[in-house]
């Protein structure tokens, strides 16, 4: 009996782990499990309720498929009631599993399907003089808030379906297919655009430059996460190779900052008006105890922390939650006045 016990635990165990791993192959087998026993179940009613020429297992098929889609013609009824009953569970679960089946694994795949067809996939056709940007992060959010308001045109350019979505949401211009690609960069309209940021992992920044440079006329700039992979960028064709992670380690080589100037120090123009630049916060800085949300706000300083440095491990992809400490260094983009006013509050 405890044997017994145990298999029954384990079969139990194993069962719960496939449907959590694999929902879709779980509910498939629940599904062939329940019309094996709604096809059972009608074969006896069948026999108990006299009607022995209904009790064979097309006829049994035939009755538990229409009635679980609930469009049950009528002209196989049970007379009992207990059959009736049956019935009854038979139609409310099936429109349980059809509903359930049909819209998880059946019509939101497919709108999935439609909604892909239709992402951004080309530029229109009269823009031109504009900015194309391989990747989208925090970098780029900040990028993008400063284009805006200086009326200059872009694109971005992403693989990763969710963030297409958020972009259309955001109604910011995009396009949807691999940067690396030259048909991609063709639709960005690349040849018509002025610039060309690559904002990807250092290798695939490589191959973006490499296909950008056959379009000589266009500007690149490539972001480096290994600074030692620069010449590399630079010899694929890259214009500029900028590295945040390079301004770091120059950060902490000098220690400090001037504590006694208000204006920006340091800062590195990545685009006309848009600087970025490191900041140590200091004991007793306002900013301590703040999320890095509150601290990008237009209410306090509108500059946008895109990298931090806490207990000697550099992240370049913080979190709104996260909450300025004490020795923290902050590497931010925005504005000189927008920085100014960060400078300001880290002391």
């Amino acid at each position: 009996m405890v044997t017994s016990g145990r298999k029954n635990g384990s079969f139990i165990t194993e069962f719960r782990k496939i449907l959590h791993r694999h929902p879709y192959v779980a509910y498939k087998i629940v599904a062939v499990f329940i019309f094996v026993i709604y096809v059972l179940t009608f074969e006896y009613f069948m026999i108990f309720e006299n009607q022995p020429e209904n009790a064979n297992l097309i006829t049994a098929i035939y009755w538990a498929t229409t009635t679980i889609a609930t469009v049950g013609y009528g002209d196989i009824v049970f007379t009992s009631l207990p059959g009736r009953l049956f019935s009854i569970v038979v139609q409310v679960l099936g429109i349980i599993l059809i509903s359930g089946f049909l819209i998880t694994y059946v019509v939101a795949p497919w709108m999935d399907r439609v909604i892909k067809f239709r992402l951004p996939r080309k530029i229109s056709s009269g823009m031109k003089d504009h900015i194309v940007i391989c990747g989208y992060n925090q970098l780029v959010e900040t990028l993008i808030d400063e284009l805006t308001e200086e009326d200059m045109f872009f694109v971005i350019v992403e693989e990763e379906e969710e963030i297409i979505r958020e972009l259309v949401d955001k109604n910011i211009s995009c396009i949807f297919g691999s940067p690396s690609d030259k048909q991609t960069l063709m639709n960005a309209g690349i040849e018509k655009a002025k610039l060309l940021i690559a904002n990807k992992s250092d290798e695939r920044n490589a191959n973006i430059v490499l296909t950008a440079r056959e379009f000589q006329y266009v500007n690149i700039i490539a972001i480096v996460e290994d600074q030692s992979n620069s010449r590399y960028l630079k010899y694929a064709g890259a214009d500029t190779v900028v590295s945040p992670k390079s301004m770091f380690g120059e950060f902490i080589g000098r220690k400090a900052m001037d504590r006694l100037v208000s204006r920006v120090t340091g800062a590195t123009e990545i685009f006309e008006g848009v600087h970025i630049v490191e900041f140590p916060v200091y004991l007793k800085s306002p900013l301590i105890g703040r999320s890095l949300k509150e601290i990008s706000s237009q209410r306090l300083t509108g500059a946008k922390i895109v990298g931090i440095w806490n207990s000697g491990t550099l992240s370049f992809d913080p979190k709104e939650d996260d909450i300025v400490r004490e020795n923290n260094v902050l590497l931010a983009v925005g504005t000189r006045e927008e920085l100014s006013k960060l400078k300001k509050l880290t002391h």
